[in-house]
């Protein structure tokens, strides 16, 4: 029985782990409780300088286009936001954290930080991170007080920063407000869509994107790309289930040993009571009702292993859960895994000494 409880404790702590990492990844498609899925859409320019992919007349004719479509909004990125910037006289590519609040999370060289009243006022200053100011200006100190030309917007450097965390690692950090501030709510380069539940997000998104490149108020001027990211996560739940399949197996071989002792304590069972299978049959006993019993035993005991290592593998299973990004998720399918096998186990490996007993002639056991 213990081995059957340690089989089938592995085998479930497995698979209660593995659906909670699926559900973990496919929630992050669930845009609301009600089981509504999100994508996004970007647009990619031609032009650094040429007008934001999406307005609000885009937005229009997409939720008059598409019913399916239940909300959308331009979806504005903050972190690590890649544009192009000019220094001095010259222009490149960068990529800038845009700050909705002041951030003290990382260590100023030189100046001062971004305030709350640069913040609520849209004051144009930037920090500028230091080795970007190496680069630049040759020292840290060099760059205060300097300017930097980011979208048509020149904003005065007032302090240098050094921070290990990633959101930092950009070449400047400015205020959000100003950065946005030529652009209004419906205006951007990425679009984020709520669709109805029970809509083929897939599908739909691709439509929305090939009727974008046609009537979009910039197709001309760049390109509109969607990334599935639900066809995605199903190839990756694809891989999970067959490693969770995989592992499974491996831990099923336990519940291998554990029926071949269950055969094993069967067939001494069936020798130490030789005795009570003579009177039984001596009695008016069938040999079929003799097996019957001999089987019952052993599929009784492997049920209650079973059983008991589905409330093991359980407990296993949310305990480790508590140091990972996700809960283990227990099906009723788990229950009648559980149960479902250790019934086999004891039907296959209790059926051999089930026979013997049936066959046990009666004058070899009087004799």
């Amino acid at each position: 029985m213990f081995g059957i409880v340690v089989g089938i404790a592995a085998v479930i702590t497995i698979i209660s782990l593995g659906n909670g990492v699926k559900k973990k990844m496919l929630s992050e498609l669930q845009a609301t409780s009600t089981g509504k899925q999100t994508t996004e859409i970007d647009y990619y320019s031609n032009n650094s300088t040429a007008a934001m992919g999406f307005n609000h007349q885009d937005l229009e004719k997409i939720k008059g286009k598409f019913s399916k479509v239940a909300n959308i909004k331009v979806n504005n990125p903050v972190h690590r936001v890649t544009t192009t910037a000019l220094v001095g006289n010259q222009a490149a590519n960068t990529r800038i954290t845009l700050l909705k609040k002041p951030a003290a999370d990382f260590k100023l060289l030189a100046g001062r930080k971004i305030t709350a009243d640069d913040l609520a006022v849209a004051n144009p200053v930037a920090l500028i991170s230091e080795k970007t100011a190496k680069k630049q200006y040759g020292a840290s100190s060099n760059a205060l007080g300097t300017a930097v030309e980011i979208k048509h917007i020149s904003y005065r450097i007032v302090g240098v920063y050094h921070s290990n965390k990633s959101r930092y690692k950009v070449s400047f950090l400015l205020p959000k407000r100003v950065f946005y501030q030529q652009n209004t709510l419906d205006n951007g380069n990425t679009i984020k869509m709520t669709f109805n539940h029970g809509a083929n997000v897939s599908q739909e998104s691709k439509q929305v994107v090939k009727y974008l490149k046609k009537h979009g108020s910039q197709h001309k001027q760049g390109s509109y790309e969607y990334f599935d990211i639900g066809s995605m996560l199903k190839s990756v739940a694809k891989v999970i289930d067959a490693l969770t399949v995989f592992i499974s197996a491996i831990a099923g071989i336990s519940l291998f040993i554990a029926g071949i002792g269950v055969m094993n304590m069967m067939y001494t069972s069936v020798a130490e009571r030789t005795q009570e299978i003579g009177i039984r049959l001596a009695v008016g006993a069938q040999p079929r009702t003799i097996m019957l019993q001999f089987l019952l035993e052993a599929v009784m005991l492997t049920v209650t292993g079973g059983l008991l290592g589905f409330l093991l593998g359980v407990g296993l299973a949310k305990g480790i859960s508590l140091a990972l990004p996700f809960k283990a998720v227990v099906t009723f399918s788990s229950f009648l895994l559980a149960f479902g096998v250790s019934a086999l186990v004891g039907i296959l490996f209790g059926l051999l000494p089930a026979k013997q007993a049936a066959n046990k002639n009666l004058i070899d056991i009087l004799r």
